[in-house]
Order: C-alpha cells, then sequence, then structure tokens
C-alpha cells in the first residue's frame, strides 16, 4: 500500500545514505543475524499504541523484525500490521515453531516504530539488523517508508517481505525484497472494471494526492483502464495530504457531471474530501484504494462514507474457513475485527515461517530462494505465489461501507 512521496527520488537518496551508514555499522558489528540474546525492541499494545516489552530472545530462538507507523497519523496501519504479526508469531511458537536442521526453535518479534516516516526507515532496520540480528524483516506499510528501508536490507543481505507496499518499485530494490500484497496495476484495474461493470459508471472524476506516489500511480491506473473499458474521464484535480478545504476542488468536479469519484488516497483525507462533498450536494458514489482501509474511515467520515467503495486486500465476513477463523482468533486476542493489513500482516508472518522450514536454514541467500519460491500458500488474504519480480498474484476484493463497516461485494481475478 501507499507511498507517501516519489518513489524514484526516495530509493536514490536513500541508497545513498543507507551505503554510508551500513558501512560504518558493519566495521563495529557481526554479520550472524539468526538469533540474538538481545532485549532491545518493543511492542506496542493495539488499544494505547503504549510501548509493551518484547519477549527476551535466548539461544536458538530465531529473532524477525516488524518496522511500521506504531504512532503518527496513519499509526492504525503499523498497530494491524504488528497485532496479525503477533498472532502468526504466537501461533507459530504453540505449534513448535520452526523447525531447522531437526531442531525446533521459537521465533521472537522486534517491533521499530516509523512513526510512518521516510527518514526513520533506515535507522530502525539498521537496529533490527545490526543489533537484533533479525534473520528477516516485515515491513512496511507505506511505500515511500518501505523504499527507504529496503536499500538496508538488500545491503545486509537480509530478506524483506512487506505485507502492503503496493507501489512496484518496492521490490524492484533488490533481490532481498518481496510483498504478499498485490500490485497498484492491478488494484487500478479492479477498481476501473468495478466501476464499469458493477457500477455501470460511464463518467468518472479523479481527487487523487499530487505528492503520493501510491496516489498517483493508482490515479494513472485507473484512468487508462477505465477509458479502455469505454468510460470517460470527466475531472482530474489534485491536493496534498492534510489539506484543510477540499470545496473548491469538489465544485469543479460538480460541475463536470460525475457519476463516480475516484479518490486514491489515505483513510484520513477521504473522510474528510467525504464529508465536504456531502455538503456540497455530491451524492455520486466514491471509489477508492486500499489507503481506505482503517476503522477510523467510519469513525471519522459517518453517514457520508456510507455506500462508498474501495479495493481491499480481504473482506472479514467472507465465509471462507481461513478468513472466519483468523477474525476468530484475532478478535479474541485484540477485541477488534481485523482488517486488512492485520491479515496481511499475519499472511507475511506465516509466509516467512514456511520459508525458513523449507530452506533449512536463516541463512540469508538461502531463505530468500526459499521465499522467492513460495506457490499456493494458503493465506488469509487469498493464495499466495510469488513471481519473478518477487510480487504476489492473488486477487483483489472491493467492499462497501455499509452500517460504518467495510462489507464483502465483488472479487476481481488477476
Amino acid at each position: 500500500m501507499h507511498a507517501l512521496i516519489s518513489s524514484r527520488p526516495v530509493l536514490s537518496l536513500v541508497r545513498t545514505l543507507a551505503l554510508g551508514a551500513g558501512l560504518g555499522l558493519t566495521a563495529l558489528t557481526g554479520c550472524d543475524r539468526g538469533s540474538s540474546p538481545s532485549n532491545a525492541g518493543a511492542g506496542k499494545t493495539a488499544s494505547s499504541g503504549t510501548p509493551a516489552p518484547a519477549p527476551a530472545a535466548t539461544v536458538g530462538d530465531i529473532v524477525i523484525g516488524h518496522y511500521g507507523s506504531l504512532t503518527g497519523a496513519e499509526a492504525t496501519f503499523g498497530l494491524s500490521t504488528d497485532n496479525g504479526i503477533k498472532l502468526a508469531v504466537e501461533e507459530i511458537n504453540a505449534a513448535g515453531g520452526v523447525t531447522i536442521a531437526g531442531k525446533s526453535h521459537k521465533l521472537v518479534l522486534k517491533s521499530e516504530d516509523t512513526e510512518g516516516k521516510p527518514e526513520k526507515a533506515g535507522t530502525v532496520v539498521t537496529k533490527l539488523i545490526t543489533a537484533d540480528k533479525v534473520a528477516a524483516v516485515i515491513g512496511e506499510v507505506a511505500s515511500s517508508v518501505t523504499l527507504a528501508g529496503a536499500p538496508v536490507a538488500q545491503q545486509f543481505g537480509v530478506p524483506m517481505i512487506t505485507p502492503s507496499s503496493t507501489n512496484p518499485q518496492c521490490t524492484a530494490v533488490g533481490d532481498m525484497i518481496f510483498r504478499v500484497c498485490f500490485i497498484d496495476p492491478f488494484q487500478g484495474f479492479a477498481c476501473a472494471k468495478f466501476a464499469a461493470s458493477d457500477l455501470k459508471a460511464k463518467k468518472a472524476a479523479i481527487l487523487f494526492d499530487q505528492a503520493a506516489a501510491y496516489s498517483v500511480g493508482l490515479k494513472d491506473e485507473f484512468e487508462k483502464n477505465f477509458k479502455q473499458m469505454g468510460g470517460e474521464i470527466v475531472a482530474v484535480e489534485a491536493y496534498t495530504k492534510g489539506e484543510a478545504n477540499f470545496n473548491p476542488l469538489l465544485t469543479k468536479i460538480r460541475e463536470k457531471g460525475a457519476e463516480l469519484l475516484f479518490i486514491p488516497g489515505y483513510y484520513t483525507d477521504v473522510a474528510n474530501i467525504a464529508l465536504q462533498a456531502r455538503k456540497l450536494g455530491m451524492k455520486m458514489p466514491l471509489l477508492g484504494g486500499d489507503g481506505w482501509d482503517s476503522s477510523d474511515l467510519a469513525k471519522n467520515g459517518g453517514a457520508a462514507i456510507e455506500g462508498s467503495f474501495y479495493s481491499n486486500h480481504y473482506a472479514s465476513d467472507q465465509p471462507t474457513p481461513e478468513i472466519q477463523a483468523f477474525v476468530t482468533k484475532y478478535k479474541a486476542k485484540f477485541g477488534e475485527t481485523p482488517d486488512g493489513l492485520a491479515a496481511l500482516g499475519y499472511d507475511a508472518a506465516r509466509v516467512l515461517a514456511d520459508s525458513m522450514q523449507r530452506a533449512g536454514s536463516t541463512d540469508g541467500s538461502k531463505l530468500r530462494d526459499a521465499i522467492a519460491t513460495t506457490k499456493d500458500f494458503k493465506g488469509v488474504t487469498g493464495t499466495i505465489s510469488i513471481n519473478d519480480k518477487r510480487d504476489a498474484v492473488k486477487p483483489a476484493v472491493i467492499v462497501e461501507m455499509k452500517g460504518g463497516k467495510p462489507v464483502f461485494r465483488a472479487r476481481v481475478e488477476p
């Protein structure tokens, strides 16, 4: 999911910064990342966001890392992901852990907070690798933060799986970087197909965040695919994250006679846009991407967001045994319904553990090769197969906001 700023400049800059920082640290630290007695790192509780002590690793344990927005404007993203990973780790350990060379090893999770800021990613990933000695890294949600942390993992030869960064450039960082989510070109196609075939929209308008690669990429893909499906884009307007007054932009869109408004942004801005659009008498359906996926969307948007739609990685009300078992376990542990970020964090941790078992090692190159050969893995968010670009090939779902909750509406295959 999500990129806050353009991916290519960030990637180039961070590669340079990470290389400089990493070379200095390499001289001071060892290269063994499989296990560590370190107590460094802390988790977060789902309810308060306050630090909770991470369990101490003992000899023989396998330490894995997670970096995410545990605080900050998009904290629901990081906390949900962290909770999903914690649940997976708990289940894996209860089942005996990961078996390597005939010995069972427990997983120990170290979580680091990026506050959703790309400039913090390199530092926390370096800490996870050099101080906590993690065997692998899971993270981030925001593509811009992933693009800032991935070069560090690549440099140190530590496999990294992003649960939900959908920008195509994330896995292009290098052969150590993977994802278990779909990518934006497919997500843009899925939204366009739903708009044209299910909503029967002929004229659509787009309101996007001009500073976010995630938003720009989704806008481009939706526009291209919607036109190819016979639709017309009657207006394209740009905003910057955190704007307070959307009325001038919405008024322009209203005058163009759009039957649908596509908003590929974050839930924080989307709720505000929806409220202002409805006050202007704009009754057309609103449609967006997985950046909408947060319980705060309905909390902040209220009735204005009802009857709107967004693409996502799963829907908690889908009646599959895998999903319902996950939802039941997650509710029991955290007291709330898991969103798509929680499900993706859960799947990322399980894919990682499965790969360790198949690799029979926590060696970086061997673990990388095992992740790369993941095929038909039965995840909560769908059957996961990793392609030659280290991306997951899997379907998307479209959910509708009803009664303040996302409800399954459609499934779109790759």
